[in-house]
């Protein structure tokens, strides 16, 4: 008797339905790369309330012991003027009024899923615990009347977005710094993901840091994900948008300098390097395309070998063949440029950008 397939009819033993044979090869990605999360999950229910997450990110703030000074309270704070602000929150400066202290606190704006509350807690920890001068310090979190905000350094030159940088030696000044920043943060096995120009802030003596790793990242995936995609994707590697290009492996450090060697030559161009019809607000389709397929940009031949030799380190294809921070902390670029003393200061920002830390919102 045959066997009777499900629609009714005779099934054909000789036709088989499936193929064990054939296998989907999934992305091998090397779990130690991943940004880590230092604190357990809450002790609390599936669903947990509010007030138990309140509970347990100002628990985590009063034990935090990686900063010396005390938190400084919300209501302390004194408001003195907005210096940025986007559709994911507002940026503030503000005075602490005991100590006449300057900080810029970060206003998230929304009430967000409790996972999302829990993972933007988790990754501002992560930034408590940094500890670098050439990383933006992340000063306390406060969780009131349903918004998220964040006390940082306050960084009086803004960021560096649609910043024009000609003066190799300043270039290669901001370039260090950052690389300083970056070989910190992966020592530390913390991977930034979102190294752009407007990440990158600078203050009234030419000190410049790395801010909003984590956080920012969030909330553009919660919040607005069709527009902040395309500013992500514009500084992303290759390798990272299309995990064929590297068998599926992805390498999350040697990602970040893609990006930021995409920085630097954007700061010497004045211009997105990919060109003026494939640009960061432009056709992401064709953005994507660019950057997975097209040669790497590179830098002009009126700049010096050095540059272009630099620039080729950091914009390489094979990620395997990327320098990583700490190399390229020796490139001749770097050791050879001596800036100045009377090199001037970078132009005042323009109105558009935001001049405090952790500037940039989805």
């Amino acid at each position: 008797m045959k066997p009777i397939a499900p629609g009714g009819g005779a099934a054909t033993p000789s036709r088989s339905r499936r193929r064990p044979d054939l296998t989907l090869p999934l992305p091998q990605r090397d779990p130690s790369l991943a940004v880590p999360l230092p604190l357990p999950p809450l002790s609390a229910p599936s669903h947990p309330s509010n007030s138990a997450i309140n509970s347990a990110i100002n628990a985590a703030i009063n034990t935090t012991t990686s900063i010396t000074s005390e938190t400084p309270r919300l209501s302390d704070l004194e408001r003195l003027r907005r210096v940025g602000s986007g559709t994911g929150g507002t940026v503030w400066m503000v005075r602490h009024r005991s100590t006449n202290r300057i900080y810029a606190l970060k206003v998230i704006y929304g009430n967000h899923e409790d996972s999302i509350r829990r993972q933007i807690y988790r990754e501002i920890e992560i930034l408590r615990t940094a500890d670098n001068p050439f990383v933006v310090r992340c000063h306390g979190l406060y969780d009131h009347a349903g918004e998220i905000q964040v006390l940082l350094e306050y960084m009086d030159g803004g960021s560096l977005d649609g910043r024009r940088i000609t003066s190799e030696p300043f270039l290669a000044d901001v370039a260090r710094q950052v690389l300083a920043g970056l070989a910190y943060l992966h020592r530390q096995r913390i991977v930034h993901r979102d190294i752009k120009p407007s990440n990158l802030l600078i203050d009234a003596r030419r000190r410049v840091k790395i801010a909003d790793f984590g956080v920012s990242r969030i909330l553009a995936q919660t919040m607005d994900p069709c527009n902040s995609s395309v500013g992500t994707i514009a500084y992303m590697s290759p390798e990272r948008i299309n995990t064929d290009l590297n068998h599926g492996i992805y390498d999350g450090y040697a990602g970040d300098i893609w990006s930021f060697g995409l920085s630097m030559l954007e700061f010497y161009l004045g211009r997105f390097p990919f060109g003026d019809n494939v640009g960061k607000q432009g056709d992401w389709a064709s953005l994507m395309c660019a950057i997975c397929y097209a040669d790497p940009p590179e830098a002009p031949p009126t700049a010096s070998r050095e540059f272009r030799s630099f620039i080729a380190c950091c914009l390489c294809k094979d990620p395997a063949r990327r320098l990583t921070a700490a190399q390229l902390l020796q490139h001749p670029f770097i050791t050879m440029a001596q800036v100045p003393s009377s090199l001037p200061p970078p132009p005042p920002p323009p109105s558009s950008s935001v001049p405090a830390a952790a500037s940039s919102f989805p």
